[in-house]
């Protein structure tokens, strides 16, 4: 592995670790929130949870400086890790204890990892893909996050609501996450160079409404519902855009093809289940 995907690597860990403090601490702080209160008041009024904001905040700053080393394809999947970090963390803030079915899961989800990265070893794409590349791949991704939008709106089941709005959520985290290399590179020509390029503007949207999706996901719904979508759709949306449109590529033979598809039905399934472990009261 390169110099630059060690370091990517390096900053994709360190932002997960952020992320999952940052996730622990929204959790508990929405968790306290009485169900017949408004979740986003609560929360807004809460020290707890914006001491996850300014986790948050960390760690998109290592994720950005892992978005500079290293391919969409390498950094989101890493960021899964987060889950395996979160789970002592809240197991201690809320006082439970982790079974060994649940040490199992994280050792699951931690060895597909390491399988998809060592096996697959994913190649940098092009990050300035030309707009007529981006047209295609955005609107089958951005027609779906609609369509699932609408869906919610008009669905009465909360739990679906709740997983509705999550996966949009965690969509548009993931479009955003694609398009931050870019516009991060775009600071070299001056800040008119930055304002003046329209992948800067969808990334403050996607990552603006995908933001306010997941909190009214959480506001719809339980957490056990919401978590798991946010977190899986992320990776898969980034890894999306990744293959699609910055023509990312997975360097393997077609065995390690397989053993790749293996590797990220486990990651999906121990990313589940882990979330949910997560986002139980």
């Amino acid at each position: 592995m390169a110099n630059n995907q060690v370091g990517a690597v390096i900053c994709a860990l360190i932002a997960a670790l952020l992320f999952a403090v940052a996730a622990v601490a929204q959790q508990h702080a929405a968790a306290a929130v009485p169900e017949n209160e408004s979740l986003m008041r609560s929360l807004l009024r809460s020290p707890r949870w914006w001491a996850g904001i300014v986790g948050d905040t960390g760690g998109y700053a290592m994720q950005v400086a892992a978005l500079a080393q290293g391919a969409v394809l390498l950094v989101q999947p890493i960021l899964v890790s987060m889950l395996v970090f979160a789970l002592p963390l809240s197991a201690r803030l809320n006082h439970r204890r982790i079974t060994g079915r649940t040490w199992g899961t994280a050792i699951a989800l931690a060895t597909a990892l390491a399988c998809f990265l060592i096996i697959g070893d994913p190649t940098e794409g092009n990050t300035n893909a030309p707009l007529r590349d981006w047209i295609p791949p955005l609107a089958v991704l951005l027609g779906l996050a609609v369509v699932a939008v609408v869906i919610a709106l008009e669905t009465t089941n909360p739990t679906r609501r709740a997983l509705l709005f999550g996966t949009v959520g965690g969509a548009l985290f993931g479009l955003a996450a694609a398009l931050t290399d870019y516009v991060t590179e775009l600071f070299d020509g001056g800040l008119i160079h930055v304002l003046g390029s329209w992948q800067t503007w969808a990334l403050v949207a996607s990552g603006i409404i995908g933001l306010y999706l997941q909190q009214r996901a959480y506001q719809s719904g339980p957490l056990v519902a919401s978590l798991p979508a946010v977190t899986i759709a992320e990776p898969l949306a980034a890894a999306f855009i990744g293959i699609t449109v910055l023509d990312e590529r997975l360097r393997t033979t077609h065995l390690g093809l397989a053993a790749i598809t293996v590797a990220v039905i486990i990651m999906c399934a121990t990313t589940i289940q882990l979330s949910r472990v997560q986002a139980e009261p």
